[in-house]
């Protein structure tokens, strides 16, 4: 999800840079924000690649319920096996 929203300011910024550079437009210099943005593009491709790992981590749980046979109470039992 954050690769396509790191290469949109990537492109967007690299347009407001190269392309859009020149225009001038007060009180808003339209290179520092290209240069920005690209920044912030470049810092969600990685970010989102450093992350991909992790959002497969979790932990696998097994639940089984019996009945004692000597009481006739219900016995849960739940094992929890982290990744």
């Amino acid at each position: 999800m954050y690769i396509g929203l790191g290469i949109f300011l990537l492109v967007v910024g690299a347009i407001l840079f190269f392309a859009v550079g020149t225009t001038a437009v007060a009180g808003i210099n339209l290179s520092l924000v290209g240069i920005i943005l690209m920044v912030a593009g470049l810092l969600a491709i990685i970010l989102s690649f450093a992350m991909r790992g992790r959002a497969t981590r979790g932990y696998t749980a097994t639940r089984q319920s019996t009945v004692d046979p000597a009481t006739g109470t219900r016995v849960d039992r739940t094992d929890v096996d982290p990744l």
